[in-house]
């Protein structure tokens, strides 16, 4: 399952829930604002809080927009 961790108003976000979208990627949202566990999620997974985090395997994960590194882990 693709996550994307992610918080209200984040430009980086929406762009790459839209690129998700755009290539037929279901995935699932997960606002740091809206719930701690997910907060707690998304610093276990990369360290920090910095969103948007994607990730494919809850171990592989991109930080911001990188369409290559998106691409990657995702196998597109």
């Amino acid at each position: 399952m693709v996550k994307v961790y992610s918080i209200n108003q984040c430009p980086w976000c929406t762009k790459v829930k839209k690129y998700l979208k755009s290539k037929g990627v279901d995935y699932e949202e997960r606002n740091i604002e809206m719930n701690d566990e997910y907060r707690k999620e998304c610093e276990a997974l990369s360290g920090d809080t910095i969103v948007p985090v994607t990730t494919a395997d809850d171990k592989n994960f991109v930080v911001s927009f990188d369409k290559e590194k998106l691409d990657a882990i995702l196998g597109l």
